[in-house]
């Protein structure tokens, strides 16, 4: 009971100060019309006591999809809203500084941030549903042969197809994987938000993905949100090889490269059997003499997959932070926001992934569609 009430305020505190600064901006000016600032602080508090409604329905065992999506572009623009308040202090000292009295300098703190939040909001939300960019990673294996030198992997993650109807996106991005021509499709977790039968329309365009050597899917920890293991079976189905703890040799030109995957850290505790990374049976009867790009949802797996010797993890879920500064959250828990780096002899890709999360906003976080091409060393 104390531990519910402690969690209970704690909600309350976080939800006060989120809708609570911005609403000392853009309420509390002087010389405000009574009636102006009685509707705003209205507004405000509705909005805070609407929100973990929303959320609560939307998100929780109900998934309702419309009180999802509310719930969603609301806690994006409180969070926006939230964090240029708080750096409108730092405007407010400059004004009062060069000599800038009230009630002018809290109206133009309040204009500036007004502005600039609608301005990302409308700028985050065309990046957040655009058909992401392609980008471009050469990475050096040492082991790698001379027949696979060159062999391209087309990656794609965290697309969360969810409360809102991205169909004919995901149409299009099938469309733009299939245009690079990759040797190897992988899908690195995170596939989507709720049950199959309620997302399957938007996640079944990835039927038509084409890889000659090989598509690949792994879990991540959103699937054991819902149904796990029927999204396994469900991308089967669709022609996807799913690597829930296992391996498959890929040859190409006479070469080989041995694609592993595991499941999420989260799959562990889920309750479903079999479940949980297991980075020993994913590599079990390796040879070491043919490297191995693994793929695995968080970037932290990647302390296993260097103490096993993998050369490439592939990985998503960061989402690059998705709305800035959420990724100074991000940071405290995984070792990379983004891109490539070294662990060791291991090198980790992190992509900021395909789709999002929630609010359907990217500030400061682009998305992506990752093209790695292996290459044997100079």
């Amino acid at each position: 009971m104390v531990r519910r009430i402690r969690r209970a305020a704690a909600l309350f505190a976080a939800l006060l100060l989120l809708f609570g600064e911005p609403w000392s901006v853009f309420v509390l000016l002087p010389d405000w019309p009574a009636a102006a600032t009685i509707t705003g602080t209205v507004l405000f508090a509705a909005a805070m006591l609407a929100f973990p409604f929303l959320m609560f329905h939307g998100h929780g065992p109900k998934q309702n999809d419309a009180a999802a999506r509310t719930g969603d572009v609301l806690l994006g623009t409180a969070w926006v809203l939230f964090t240029w308040s708080v750096l409108g202090h730092v405007l407010r000292l400059t004004l009062l500084l060069a000599g800038v009295d009230d009630p002018t300098r809290p109206r133009i703190v309040a204009a500036v941030t007004l502005v600039v939040a609608v301005a990302l909001l409308v700028t985050g939300h065309r990046v957040a549903m655009r058909v992401p960019p392609v980008k471009e990673v050469d990475v050096v294996i040492p082991k790698l042969g001379q027949g696979a030198d060159g062999l391209r992997i087309a990656v794609i993650t965290d697309t969360h197809y969810g409360p809102l109807d991205r169909t004919k996106w995901s149409e299009k991005l099938v469309s733009e994987l299939n245009r690079l021509q990759a040797d190897v499709a992988c899908h690195a977790g995170d596939l989507a938000d709720g049950s199959v039968a309620k997302r399957r329309k938007q996640v079944d365009p990835l039927g038509g993905v084409q890889a000659a050597l090989g598509r690949f899917y792994i879990t991540g920890n959103h699937e054991y949100f819902g149904e796990a293991q029927a999204w396994l079976d469900h991308m089967a189905s669709l022609g996807w090889d799913t690597l829930h703890n296992r391996s498959t040799l890929v040859e190409r030109g006479g070469d080989r490269v041995l694609f592993a995957g595991i499941d999420d850290p989260t799959g562990a505790a889920s309750g479903l059997p079999g479940h949980g990374p297991d980075l020993p049976a994913a590599l079990a009867g390796r040879d070491p003499g043919v490297p191995v790009v693994l793929l695995a949802h968080q970037p932290k797996q990647i302390t296993q997959a260097r103490e096993a010797d993998v050369d490439l993890q592939i990985s998503g879920h960061t989402h690059g932070g998705q709305i800035w500064p959420f990724h100074l959250l991000v940071r405290l828990d995984q070792p990379t926001l983004s891109g490539l780096t070294t662990h060791g002899s291991t090198q980790l890709y992190n992509s900021r992934g395909s789709g999002f999360w929630g609010p359907p906003f990217r500030v400061f976080a682009p998305n992506e569609i990752t093209l790695i091409t292996l290459r044997r060393p100079a």
